[in-house]
């Protein structure tokens, strides 16, 4: 932007006094080495930041004197857990981290508590046994926790057309997803989904993504 401001004030005052083109060319590469200086300039700076994040999570555990209770929260496609692994030192839970880089660490809601969430593309225990797909009353691909008719939804996919369902499916498949199909494992969730995705409205809308 600050480029844009100084080419368009150069071009006013050459217009005014006329200067020769090859005194644009070097006022142009004078400019040119300024604007690399400054993103040079900044880059440098951004290196010399504070910690943030992931890095600035390490420092303060490290840094930790007592002990803390530590979490593992497990997020499934469908569902999630709450694991305690009991009150560790700072430093153990950083060697945890460590052992397990594709963990999120952050400050739990209680005083003094870590938690770790691990995202894990499977169904939880409790899904497997319970894990319905049917349609919502909008005509959306849904997830549910229990059969449809109770409308404990767990989480919601993309909206079908139902009168392209109509025609090309048979009676038994449009009364199964009304009622609701039942989902045991992950195989079965992927297969729904993407059986199901061939009649999504929208052709290049995003759908979920097989979970392996």
């Amino acid at each position: 932007m600050m480029a844009f401001s100084l080419w368009k004030n150069l071009k006013k005052r050459l217009r005014r006094k006329r200067r020769p083109m090859w005194m644009l060319g070097s006022i142009m590469l004078g400019l040119f080495a300024g604007s690399l200086y400054l993103v040079q300039s900044d880059k440098a700076f951004a290196g010399s930041s504070e910690p943030t994040g992931h890095d600035a999570m390490i420092q303060t555990l490290e840094q930790q004197s007592g002990t803390l209770s530590v979490n593992l929260h497990r997020i499934y496609v469908c569902g999630d857990e709450i694991k305690p692994l009991g009150h560790m030192m700072g430093k153990q839970i950083v060697q945890l981290l460590m052992q397990h880089p594709e963990w999120k660490a952050m400050h739990g809601k209680e005083r003094n508590t870590i938690v770790f969430e691990q995202q894990i593309e499977d169904l939880s225990e409790h899904c497997k046994a319970n894990a319905y797909m049917g349609v919502d009353k909008e005509g959306k691909l849904t997830l549910y926790d229990g059969v449809p008719k109770k409308e404990k939804v767990v989480r919601t996919f993309f909206q079908l057309d139902v009168n392209y369902m109509e025609s090309s499916l048979p009676q038994d498949k449009l009364d199964q997803l009304a009622k609701g199909i039942r989902i045991s494992d992950i195989d079965e969730y992927n297969s729904v989904l993407s059986t199901y995705s061939d009649y999504a409205i929208e052709p290049n809308e995003k759908v979920m993504k097989p979970a392996y």
